[in-house]
């Protein structure tokens, strides 16, 4: 299987490529960071088809879509590039929040752009998108990010409708806190912490399994279920009392 994972220098990206690093996958490693890219091709490279490198700025539309076009055939495309501004109850300077926005959103729709009518033409094809449970409840502190993510889980609920007579699975994955750069830059406790390769595994059997939506750990993704269920006076009192 022919694999393309973007934000693929660290995190991750990184530990979903060390995961997919098989004898049966060829993998297509995308991120801006040269130097990581190397380390982590030449420590793959024993363990599968073969591992491609990428250099781009997911940000940079037009340079990035000309990459993409020059990757032919894939087999599935996950999703992963992403960024955090961090957790402030301060509104986000417009710069900020449009970088967040190219990063984690518009970045997934200019390379689809590409990929979607080759996995039409191929009559399959898997995207895989890495969301958040942030999407599915806004806190004061991580407005941008989780209105970002939220975005994010419409686009991929469109397109598993749109493209399911195609041949085309649409799965979309909603982790808690896993260990990686963006978590290392959070100044407070995090409920339910995974590992990096605790993470990476269970989103690898998510899409094995081919579950449309997942999210996890499940505790987690239950108590923030139960509370979007409350009365929107009493969830507003609950959220403000963590501040």
């Amino acid at each position: 299987m022919k694999i393309l994972i973007t934000g693929a220098s660290s995190g991750l990206g990184a530990e979903l490529a060390r995961q997919y690093a098989t004898q049966e996958n060829s993998l297509i490693l995308l991120a801006r960071r040269e130097d990581k890219l190397k380390s982590i091709q030449e420590e793959l490279i024993p363990h599968t088809q073969n591992v491609e490198i990428v250099l781009a700025d997911v940000t940079e539309f037009e340079t990035l879509q000309e990459k993409i076009v020059l990757l032919g055939f894939i087999d599935m495309v996950i999703l992963n590039a992403g960024i955090s501004i961090g957790h402030s109850e301060e509104l986000t300077s417009f710069k900020d929040f449009k970088r967040l926005y190219d990063v984690n959103v518009l970045s997934s729709h200019a390379i689809l752009e590409i990929l979607l009518p080759k996995f039409k033409e191929q009559g399959s094809g898997k995207i895989v998108f890495i969301s958040s449970l942030a999407s599915l409840i806004s806190m004061p502190t991580s407005k941008a990010y989780s209105s970002s993510k939220r975005a994010v889980n419409a686009y991929a609920e469109g397109l598993r409708y749109k493209y399911k007579k195609d041949g085309i699975t649409v799965i979309n994955i909603l982790p808690g806190f896993i260990k990686s750069e963006m978590t290392d830059k959070n100044h407070f406790k995090m409920p339910f912490l995974l590992s990096t390769q605790d993470g990476v595994k269970r989103i690898k059997k998510a899409v094995e399994k081919n579950k449309r939506i997942y999210a996890f750990p499940r505790r987690f993704y239950l108590i923030i279920t139960l509370l979007n269920l409350f009365p929107k006076v009493l969830r507003e009192k609950i959220v403000n009392s963590r501040k």
